[in-house]
């Protein structure tokens, strides 16, 4: 197959009753409190595709542009997706590197899709990582590596995203993308 037919190929995962949210922002954001809380809501049958967990622990791989954990967040996705769970992709996940990712899996989803990124100022990361409660994460991660890493509205091209601002507190970001999402009004599984 060329590279050009490659790139028209479309492979859709998941049904039209499964949900794909996609959760991005800097370091320190609130991006991996707001997955764990729209699924500690939801309860079974939902996926959390963790870009950390995935790049840092899984390959541990430098976030590069073409590293190997994109395909991976990708391919964990739709497999979670087509096995019917409902599927949060959460990561800083920085438009330049993942953004065709995205877009593709967005398209390929039958299903309900929302993209959500968390504009926090960085004085306002910088508190929040501060008050993080594992010390070896702290010891590992400092506000210089926060500062490096500061990308200001870093937004997925295509307008894919709806913007939550740093005024926005954690369980009302829940309950909002429950919402939109349609979560909200779907049962958990109870495998």
């Amino acid at each position: 197959m060329s590279v050009a037919a490659a790139t028209v190929l479309r492979v859709i995962v998941g049904s039209n009753k499964t949900r794909l949210v996609v959760v991005r922002g800097n370091s320190a954001s609130g991006k991996s409190s707001v997955a764990a809380g729209i699924r500690d809501r939801f309860g079974r049958g939902l996926a959390l595709v963790g870009q950390d967990n995935l790049r840092r622990i899984v390959l541990r791989e430098r976030d590069v542009p073409g590293g190997k954990n994109i395909g991976l967040i990708d391919l964990t996705a739709r497999y979670a997706l087509d096995a019917g769970y409902h599927v949060v992709v959460e990561g800083i996940l920085y438009a330049d590197r993942y953004g065709d990712m995205l877009a593709r899996l967005v398209a390929d989803h039958r299903g309900t899709s929302r993209c959500y990124y968390l504009d926090i100022p960085l004085e306002e990361t910088l508190v929040r990582h501060a008050s993080k409660a594992d010390p070896q994460y702290l010891a590992q991660v400092n506000e210089r590596h926060l500062q490096e890493w500061y990308r200001e509205r870093d937004l997925l091209p295509g307008r894919l995203e709806t913007v939550i601002g740093a005024d926005a507190p954690l369980e009302a970001t829940v309950e909002r993308i429950m919402n939109e999402t349609g979560l909200a009004r779907l049962p958990a599984t109870d495998d």
